[in-house]
């Protein structure tokens, strides 16, 4: 039990502890940790000695701190858990607690190199069903490939930060025409931050998944979907993705995620040996997806053909370096109901069956002054629930 008021039996209680970076009025950026509806200043204490970690936490960004390995953030963790447990603690520690409601969030690590899979085998039906009417919905290499393209770190923002609808050449029935996007969407996802790197034309194995991996974020990939039709053939994403991707403010670490791997889907072919995780196992998360306040689909991630530990395996397989900061997301997650899929695209079928909101408005994709709020849940131990840090972003006119 925690002595933090109002944080025991909190989704952010001492049994998840994610990391992110505030500001708190004017000051300087400080590196904290989420406990109930506090943050925990990590640089200040460090600076009165109360945390180790060579002075890490006193940075703008959680790069330094990621850099450090697994059995640095491991003790930090540790050492976390005390102050906030043991009553000795408390006289030190709650200075150092600002109320959430005081800080603004920003960016809490710095984006290195950004890529983007396309994991849900459901999604990857939907899509190819809406995209390639009357052909096969999966291509032939997805079940033996994870599928996954490179986008702009650059263009990585923190939850809460506006995004401009993008403008792109689009199909039209005279030819191509410049315009913007009139088929915004989403795609709700999983993102997981690189913390220690690795050389140059070496590979890491699916077994080093968690000696590298710092954490979790959700992230939705905002998309234009009449651009990305008209430019995704033959290379792929492109324009259509790229303006902006947002991603949680908070970093779940994976130890907080502990209670929530659970066996992956079969995978059938078998896949190639460097693929081969033992054992195979995914992470147990609900998704929410909320549209203008109003909850349109749950997509749960358990059902994710590809691992995140094949994803990482497959992204290095060509010798292609780790940084610290990379950040690597899962793809659209959708489930097999369509109150389970994490794109517009999915849920009004390319537009052809309009979602209702309770005001008896009507939507088909996203259109100015619309919000998205994007949520999930994971088990933690003793029956208890771990809550992962939302991503939400308003939709901003055209420039």
């Amino acid at each position: 039990m925690t002595w933090v008021p109002g944080a025991a039996g909190s989704p952010y209680g001492v049994t998840n502890l994610p990391y992110g970076v505030f500001r708190h009025g004017e000051g300087e950026p400080r590196i904290g940790v989420r406990i109930g509806d506090f943050a925990l200043d990590l640089a200040g204490a460090e600076a009165a000695g109360l945390v180790l970690a060579g002075g890490a936490l006193g940075r703008p960004t959680l790069n330094a701190f990621m850099a450090l390995g697994r059995p640095q953030w491991t003790a930090v963790r540790q050492r976390v858990v005390e102050l906030l447990t043991e009553p000795e603690h408390r006289a030190a520690v709650e200075p150092l607690l600002v109320p959430l409601r005081e800080v603004e969030m920003l960016l809490p690590f710095e984006v290195a190199d950004y890529v983007d899979f396309y994991s849900s085998e459901h999604h990857a039906s939907n899509v190819g069903q809406i995209f390639r009417p009357g052909q096969p919905p999966l291509l032939p290499n997805w079940k033996h490939v994870p599928i996954g393209y490179h986008g702009r770190a650059g263009t990585v923002v923190v939850s809460g930060t506006p995004v401009v609808r993008p403008t792109g050449q689009r199909a039209s029935a005279q030819g191509p025409t410049t315009g913007a996007s009139v088929r915004l969407d989403i795609e709700a996802e999983v993102g997981f931050v690189v913390g220690v790197p690795s050389r140059l034309g070496e590979r890491v194995p699916v077994a080093d998944f968690a000696d590298h991996v710092f954490g979790v974020v959700l992230v939705n990939d905002w998309s234009a979907r009449d651009i990305q039709a008209w430019e995704y053939q033959p290379l792929g994403p492109f324009l259509g993705k790229s303006f902006a991707t947002s991603v949680s403010a908070w970093v779940t670490p994976l130890e907080a995620l502990a209670d929530a791997f659970v066996p992956a889907p079969d995978q059938d072919p078998p896949v190639q040996d460097y693929l081969r995780d033992t054992p195979h196992l995914g992470l147990d998360l609900t998704l929410s997806v909320q549209w203008n306040g109003e909850r349109v689909a749950e997509p749960p991630f358990a059902g994710m053909y590809w691992t995140p530990a094949q994803q990482l395996a497959h992204l290095t397989v060509n010798g292609a370096s780790l940084r610290t900061g990379d950040l690597y997301a899962s793809g659209t997650v959708s489930g097999p109901e369509r109150g389970q899929v994490g794109s517009f695209l999915e849920l009004t079928w390319g537009g052809s069956e309009p979602v209702k909101f309770a005001d008896g408005s009507e939507r088909t994709f996203l259109e100015d002054g619309d919000t998205v709020t994007i949520t999930a849940t994971a088990p933690g131990p003793d029956g208890t629930t771990v809550a992962l840090g939302e991503v939400t972003g308003t939709i901003l006119p055209a420039h």
